[in-house]
């Protein structure tokens, strides 16, 4: 068989990865995390040595869908060893404040009661993979898996957006400050 394409991905000590069909497996000390790839002209194959991706005949879109894998396998090793975490910070005023809004994170749902002066609280519930930590106006969201941190942050900054108002003078929210790179979000 002519290979036309390969990418080797190394697997490190301790991180343990597996096929379940089409679902890749990767397990490690921080957690488990599960993702379906497949693509007809995409095979892998597993040694001791690590990871292969290839195709018979690359095309360019066949090349850039193994990139694609590439990375989100090495997002998922990534993942597996160390978190990745995402910080937010709540902009709601101080507690003295004419609608001080209050926080929390009870059975895997994250509240903001009174936002704005809001009677009914904003409710968002958080995946089983993700673990979000509220130290006072600082919110921290972790997981192993990038995409399930990602959407839990930028979820929780939708939670509180603000609509038909100058966000100059309304800046009541929550508000990405930290992405797991280590770059300052903008606003």
């Amino acid at each position: 068989m002519k290979i036309d394409f390969e990418e080797k991905i190394l697997i490190p000590e301790g991180v343990k990865v597996e096929w379940k069909g089409n679902i890749l497996c990767v397990e490690g000390p921080k957690g488990k995390v599960e993702r379906e790839l497949f693509h007809p002209s995409i095979q892998t194959k597993i040694n001791d040595s690590g990871l292969f991706l290839y195709c018979k005949k690359a095309t360019k879109r066949e090349k850039t869908l193994l990139y694609a894998f590439n990375a989100h396998i090495k997002n998922m090793i990534k993942g597996v060893q160390k978190l990745f975490v995402y910080k937010l910070k709540a902009c709601t005023g101080p507690p003295q404040s004419h609608f001080p809004a209050q926080i929390s994170v009870k059975d895997n749902v994250f509240i903001v009661k009174n936002f704005l002066g809001e009677k009914y609280p904003r409710v968002l519930k958080i995946k089983a993979s993700v673990s979000v930590k509220i130290d006072g106006n600082v919110i921290t969201v972790e997981s192993p898996d990038i995409e399930s941190a990602g959407n839990t942050a930028s979820n929780i900054e939708l939670l509180t957006r603000i609509s038909r108002r100058d966000r100059r003078i309304f800046q009541d929210g929550i508000y990405i400050i930290e992405t797991p790179k280590g770059e300052i979000a903008s606003q």
